[in-house]
Formats: C-alpha cells, sequence, structure tokens
C-alpha cells in the first residue's frame, strides 16, 4: 500500500519525464481494464429539502433557498425528460432529510424510476442495512456516500449538525450497503475541503477494507472538487488542474480494475484530457437543481453546486466518437433484485 509521504512526493514531482511516465502507465491500464468504453449517466435531483448543516452545501439547511420536493406527478415528469436524452443510468440524489425523503419517498422514486431505467442508483442520506435492503429489492443498484473528507477534525468544522455530523455513521455506511446486497457502491472525497494527501491515502484505505470485506461488490470513486455556489468559493486549498490528473493517474495505477468518475463540476476540456488517462465513467447533460431539467427555468433553478460542463448528452456522445471512445449508454441489463 502506498504511504503519504509517496502520495506527497507525487503531487509534488512536476518533472516532464515523471508527468509523462505517471500518465503512460494510467492510459495503459485504463485500456487494458476498460478498453474504450466510457459509461454515461446522469444525476437527478429528487429534493433540496436538508436538515444538516454542511458549511460549503447549497443545500444545507441554514441557506435561504426555495425549499422543493418533487411529487411522484413531476418525477415521472423529470425522469421522462431524461431518459429521451438516451440516458438509461440514473443517479437519484436528495438533500440529508430523513424525515422529507424518508425510506417510503425514495421506494416510490426508485418503482418509477424502472419505467424509464436500466440502472438506478442513490446518493441520499445515510440508512441502515435493513432500508438499504428495502431500496435494493425495490430496484436500485448502487449507492454513492462520500465521507467527504477523513479528517475528523476538519469534518467536525465544516458539518456543524444534523445526522451527517455522525462521522462514523457516515464512514460506515458502504458497508452496510454492502450487506444489503447493493451491487455497485462509490466512493469519494471532496478535494479542497481538507488536506489532499491525507484524504487521499484514507480513502484509498478504506477501499481496500471494503474490497476485502466485501469482494463482490463492484466499486468506483469520485474526486469532486469544491466548487462555488453562485459565485461563492468555499475551498480551503487549492486542488490544481495538474494535481487532480495526477490524482486520477495515481489512483488508476493503484486500482486499475476500480472505475473512476467524473462529473460536469469539470470542464468539457478537463473531461476531454482526463478520459484519456483513466476515467471511465462520466455524467452528461447535467442538471443539479430539483426539477431542473424540465419543471423550472434556469432563473427559477437553485443548484446544489455550479455545472462547468453544459454539453447535452448528444454533444457528448458525439465527442466520444469523434475521439475513438465507445459511449455506453447501459452495460446493465434490467432484472429484479432479490434476497
Amino acid at each position: 500500500m502506498i504511504s503519504l509521504p509517496e502520495i506527497k512526493d507525487i503531487l509534488n514531482n512536476n518533472d516532464p519525464a515523471f508527468l509523462e511516465g505517471l500518465a503512460r502507465k494510467s492510459r495503459t491500464l485504463t485500456q487494458q481494464y476498460f478498453g474504450r468504453a466510457v459509461s454515461l449517466y446522469a444525476p437527478l435531483y429528487l429534493s433540496n429539502y436538508c436538515s444538516s448543516h454542511c458549511t460549503y452545501c447549497g443545500f444545507q439547511s441554514k441557506n435561504r433557498i426555495a425549499r422543493v420536493r418533487l411529487t411522484p406527478e413531476q418525477m415521472q415528469s423529470e425522469m421522462k425528460a431524461v431518459a429521451e436524452t438516451g440516458i438509461e443510468s440514473i443517479l437519484l440524489l436528495t438533500g440529508e432529510s430523513y424525515e422529507a425523503t424518508p425510506l417510503s419517498y425514495l421506494k416510490e422514486a426508485s418503482t418509477i424510476a424502472k419505467q424509464y431505467f436500466s440502472s438506478i442508483s442513490m446518493e441520499v442520506h445515510p440508512m441502515g442495512t435493513e432500508e438499504y435492503r428495502e431500496l435494493f429489492l425495490s430496484g436500485v443498484d448502487g449507492i454513492t456516500v462520500y465521507q467527504e473528507t477523513y479528517d475528523r477534525g476538519r469534518y467536525k468544522e465544516v458539518h456543524l449538525s444534523g445526522k451527517k455530523s455522525d462521522y462514523d455513521y457516515r464512514r460506515d455506511t458502504p458497508q452496510r450497503a454492502a450487506r444489503a446486497g447493493m451491487r455497485h457502491i462509490s466512493l469519494g472525497v471532496l478535494l479542497g475541503l481538507s488536506d489532499t494527501v491525507g484524504d487521499l491515502l484514507a480513502l484509498y484505505g478504506h477501499l481496500r477494507w471494503m474490497e476485502k470485506h466485501f469482494p463482490g461488490v463492484e466499486y468506483s470513486l469520485s474526486f469532486p472538487r469544491l466548487r462555488k455556489i453562485k459565485g461563492r468559493a468555499f475551498a480551503i486549498c487549492n486542488v490544481s488542474d495538474l494535481d487532480f490528473i495526477k490524482i486520477l493517474c495515481l489512483t488508476r495505477i493503484l486500482f486499475p480494475r476500480v472505475g473512476l468518475n467524473l462529473s460536469t463540476r469539470e470542464t468539457s476540456a478537463l473531461r476531454g484530457h482526463a478520459l484519456e488517462l483513466g476515467i471511465t465513467r462520466i455524467s452528461a447533460g447535467s442538471n443539479t437543481s430539483v426539477g431542473g431539467y424540465h419543471l423550472k427555468s434556469a432563473g427559477e433553478q437553485e443548484p446544489q453546486f455550479d455545472i462547468e460542463d453544459q454539453r447535452s448528452v448528444e454533444e457528448i456522445v458525439e465527442y466520444l466518437k469523434s475521439k475513438d471512445f465507445d459511449p455506453v449508454l447501459t452495460d446493465w441489463r434490467r432484472i429484479e433484485n432479490s434476497v
């Protein structure tokens, strides 16, 4: 396993020969294990109600924004709009509110989503194993949960109240989801929120532990960089584009079989570069507001974060084909989940 000084050395090393070697090795491993396939998905926000106070988030409970929760009819409208773009893999998201978006609401959302998508994942408030099992049986295949930062001190500073302030409960969420039968689990840290090197080392250790104890799960990693919300910055440290690319390459070398995700937080130029080096799954045609695909105009929307890559699904598919990638809208045949 890599050490903290080794990660620090890699992030500080800007020698062109070293960088070329790092990129070449990452590219080779990606093509060896994934070929030129790139999976596409879209996020769909169901609710922005939140009972947690996380200082860096646009949905946090102290922000004075219009709170919205999609009705079943509105879910149908939003999901239909996304499905009509060609997307077949959906990530359903909510704020962290156990009251506004209880298990029953999430199960209803997954039941509706099955009408439109072959793969359904959720990024919602952490739950217990039995609750995840019920979600699995209702059609949810995957869970995304980021620790945000593994630094306990920094975690306490930015998660001031609400269930999310419980560091241990959030950290243990992936294992509860795995015990419930979830096929895919995505982990990650929010770059810029805390010390990058320490967070990377802890994330790698967490993933190794999960792989050892739950080897049948398909894992992926994400490295979202903390972005502005309506022009306001929250990051306490800068993670440059070069540092970001190094992190992707290092992660690919350490975990050659693990999927690497990249959202529309990043620019189209950087996403294009990252695709050549290790990214295997990207979001397309994204909107980070509740009702943003069909129900609300741009001026009415309250995004969780600002999007950098504004291209449509069609534009991204055409771009991937022009670069000899194989855009995959679904590699998942809908089956009924069972215990």
